[in-house]
């Protein structure tokens, strides 16, 4: 079992730069797949990125990939996702998942057992 709590969010206008982060209770952090996604109002929840547990493996979706950066400390039980050049587009709720899988990660909202409450992110133009 895993508690998941995001912070970071904010209101921020368009090319401005926000770094969400996670941060989850209950043991064996380094043993999960850790993922981002968001939703915004009206839209299906939306990948954003998603790294293995050691940080070798990492996949961004294609609304964010070269903007958006995910990584993690495990020492800090923590994972962060560092947005960069923000657009109105981006304005949603950013949750993060974890996933206690065998394989190395994943785009699957489906496939993660764990999420937090989520965090607002807010672009105006």
């Amino acid at each position: 079992q895993v508690q998941l709590v995001e912070s970071g969010g904010g209101l921020v206008q368009t090319g401005d730069s926000l770094r969400l982060s996670c941060t989850a209770s209950g043991r064996s952090f380094s043993a999960y797949i850790m993922g981002w996604f968001r939703q915004a109002p009206g839209k299906e929840r939306e990948f954003l990125a998603t790294i293995g547990r050691r940080a070798h493996h990492i996949y961004y979706g294609d609304s964010v990939r070269g903007r958006f950066t995910i990584s993690r400390d495990n020492a800090k039980n923590t994972v962060y996702l560092q947005m960069n050049s923000l657009k109105p587009e981006d304005t949603a709720v950013y949750y993060c998942a974890a996933d206690n899988a065998t394989y190395l990660y994943t785009s699957d909202d489906r496939r993660y057992d764990y999420w937090g409450q989520g965090t607002q992110v807010t672009v105006s133009s």
